[in-house]
């Protein structure tokens, strides 16, 4: 089965075995074979999406903080709430589920990049971290792996559950760092783009918490598939 494949397999298709059974958990019939949900799926779907909550709010109040009312004292209040998102992705990352390990691993390094970076021009500047990012824009070739982290997700979404949001989100997030980094975007283009990106991030979220559980978790077949794979298929 090839990658596009996998990345396209939701419990959409899935279909239960035994509906009518109360007492023992529902039997999925996936990709490769049956399959159990239980409550450890359950809960890390929950602990994904709460997170994606709290760094879509974080990255919401700081963004409205910065368009409507840039003073001294809401530019030092970005630092904690921009925290306070990285943080939440993290946790985001460690919880979602993605058939191919290498791309998850993937997603999970360029935010631990875009997090030290974060932290080293945090701690080795005396200005805001968000006045160090914008007013240096090579800075966002460090900060910037935590929103390709960011977009690895809102590309997932929009693959796997074909999201309007996600897939406005996935080319604005590069568009708005890589025409600020480059100069090329107008100061009024960037708020535009900014004030965008956190009101669908918010609209993402939400939609998220009323998403059913089932789909978030995926064929759980195609995991113990690729497993069985790389077990029989070991790197010299």
């Amino acid at each position: 089965m090839g990658i596009s494949n996998l990345l396209l397999i939701t419990n959409h298709h899935l279909t239960i075995i035994n509906p009518m059974t109360t007492s023992a958990p529902e039997i999925y019939q996936g990709q490769f074979g049956e399959f159990t949900i239980n409550q450890s799926d359950r809960s890390g779907v929950i602990i994904y999406r709460a997170a994606l909550m709290v760094a879509a709010l974080s990255f919401a109040i700081g963004s409205a903080l910065v368009l409507l009312n840039n003073n001294s004292t809401v530019l030092n209040a970005i630092t904690p709430l921009y925290a306070c998102f990285s943080l939440a992705l993290g946790v985001s990352l460690l919880t979602i589920h993605i058939y191919l390990a290498p791309l998850h691993r993937l997603l999970q390094v360029f935010w631990a990049i875009g997090s030290i970076t974060a932290i080293v021009l945090a701690f080795s500047n005396t200005e805001p971290l968000s006045v160090t990012v914008y007013t240096h824009p090579l800075t966002l070739l460090g900060v910037g792996f935590t929103f390709a982290a960011l977009t690895g997700i809102y590309f997932k979404e929009a693959v796997c559950f074909n999201r309007l949001e996600t897939k406005f989100l996935t080319p604005i997030v590069p568009s708005l760092l890589l025409g600020h980094m480059t100069g090329v975007l107008p100061s009024q283009w960037e708020r535009v783009l900014l004030g965008t990106w956190a009101m669908l991030f918010v609209l993402f979220a939400l939609r998220k918490v009323v998403q059913a559980i089932p789909p978030d978790i995926g064929d759980k077949s195609v995991f113990a598939y690729l497993k069985a794979q790389k077990h029989s298929n070991p790197v010299h």
